[in-house]
């Protein structure tokens, strides 16, 4: 019924008001932030979900860069084992010259020179191949031993060793070798073979674990794609719809606006039958 001490129409205009202002409100804030959930109430159980997935992919990010960093470990120690495969390829050389019968002793004290000094060269390479201010092939390194990397989201089951064996001369056996004579010469050029093989043999062994750094890294980038791709589904605001709330709560509130403004001189208006 026509009252005029309370505005029935009013508050009811007035209530719908501010429901659209807020559903209004709602899609300008998704669409200014991009996000579909701009509070725990657009959808808890989705900002939580979202928030983990979220999670997950900043520490599949650093894994990335910790896979890449370990790759790169076994990068620096491999140019060093090469550089001394090399070596102990010239000191083969050496020690096959001197036992050469068409040099005499003096001949070969001049050989041994140079193979001394490509000794000594050799523990110069493993303690100068160095990461981050470590010689990784001398065995002074925590290296040695094995480092841990986290390449994944699980501290348990996502870590990958990296071990570097030490190839100074004292491991690959030929400290204290000469080509003075042609038997200290035999005797080099036996150890020198056992060098050899062992410095493959790392070589290999570091070649394999770049290759499994290698191939998670590969893993990681694609995971890192996928959880984005779930993140974004489940987090990121569809424009196209959430532009279509907009339009519609935008009607509404100015249909609210214009009932409340109805509403409000509907009193007034009562009051002429009172003339």
């Amino acid at each position: 019924m026509p009252v005029i001490t309370t505005n029935t129409a009013a508050n009811s205009a007035l209530r719908y008001l501010n429901v659209n202002s807020d559903m209004e409100a709602s899609s300008i804030s998704k669409l200014a932030s991009g996000s579909r959930i701009t509070q725990a109430s657009d959808d808890a159980a989705g900002l939580a979900v979202g928030t983990r997935v979220q999670s997950d992919v900043t520490v599949l990010q650093q894994a990335s860069t910790n896979a890449s960093h370990g790759s790169s470990i076994l990068q620096a120690a491999d140019g060093g084992a090469a550089r001394i495969s090399d070596i102990l390829q010239r000191l083969k050389s050496l020690s096959a010259q001197s036992l050469s019968g068409a040099v005499t002793d003096t001949e070969r004290t001049y050989i041994d020179a140079e193979y001394q000094q490509l000794i000594e060269e050799i523990d110069d390479i493993a303690t100068g191949t160095r990461f981050n201010g470590q010689s990784l092939l001398d065995g002074s390194s925590a290296y040695a031993a094995g480092v841990d990397f986290l390449v994944g989201t699980d501290v348990t089951n996502d870590m990958l060793t990296v071990t570097i064996g030490s190839l100074d001369t004292t491991t690959l056996t030929v400290a204290g070798t000469d080509v003075t004579t042609a038997a200290n010469a035999e005797t080099a050029a036996a150890a020198i073979d056992v060098a050899i093989d062992a410095v493959s043999t790392a070589r290999a062994e570091l070649g394999a674990q770049m290759s499994r750094f290698d191939y998670r890294g590969q893993v990681i980038d694609t995971s890192i794609e996928n959880l984005d791709a779930a993140q974004s589904a489940i987090m990121d605001v569809d424009v196209a719809e959430e532009q279509s709330r907009l339009s519609s709560a935008e009607v509404l509130t100015s249909a609210s606006i214009s009932a409340l403004a109805h509403a409000n001189n509907m009193s007034s208006r009562l009051l002429d039958l009172m003339r």
